[in-house]
């Protein structure tokens, strides 16, 4: 399945770097007024937190359920709320910003809106061709043909160094 998902991932990456949208995904930009009702934005918020949960529902339930299996049912629990208080944080904090937004950050966007979805289109391209080669590796390691790969090494690698700087930041 990590193998599908990946290709489906080049295949939207390479959609939006040809200059198209994924209608549905990508919110508009379009109209003269920026409107700031508690309806609008709770809406933008929640639909940000679903796309949010998309990227990260993997990583949370592998932290999760690896916490639950190898601690107790309270310290699986926290692990658990620690997570979930850490993504509504940057969650919230997201929208809000982007709520508050000036109109010129709004109308900068709107010219600049191909070009950044050509960009995106590129770092959905480099996720999903790693997620599909992931997806492989992980095959070949079940059917014991090899583990050992210098890509899976260093993306490892880079997410080590990634966690010794959180960790250094939050002082532990």
């Amino acid at each position: 399945m990590t193998v599908v998902v990946g290709i489906a991932v080049v295949g939207a990456g390479l959609w939006m770097l040809s200059g198209r949208e994924l209608s549905g995904f990508v919110p508009r930009l379009g109209g003269r007024e920026i409107k700031r009702s508690v309806g609008s934005m709770f809406v933008f918020g929640f639909v940000f937190a679903l796309a949010s949960l998309s990227c990260t529902i993997a990583p949370f339930l592998a932290v999760v359920a690896q916490t639950f299996r190898q601690t107790s049912v309270l310290g699986g629990t926290l692990v658990f709320l620690t997570y979930a208080l850490g993504m509504s944080l940057v969650i919230g904090i997201v929208s809000i910003t982007i709520a508050l937004a000036r109109e010129g950050l709004v109308h900068w966007l709107r010219r600049h809106t191909a070009t950044i979805m050509r960009f995106v289109g590129v770092l959905l391209i480099i996720a999903g061709l790693y997620v599909a080669y992931y997806g492989w590796w992980e095959i070949q390691t079940l059917n014991e043909v090899g583990s050992d790969d210098p890509i899976i090494e260093a993306a490892a690698s880079i997410q080590q160094w990634l966690a010794e700087q959180v960790n250094r930041l939050l002082g532990n």
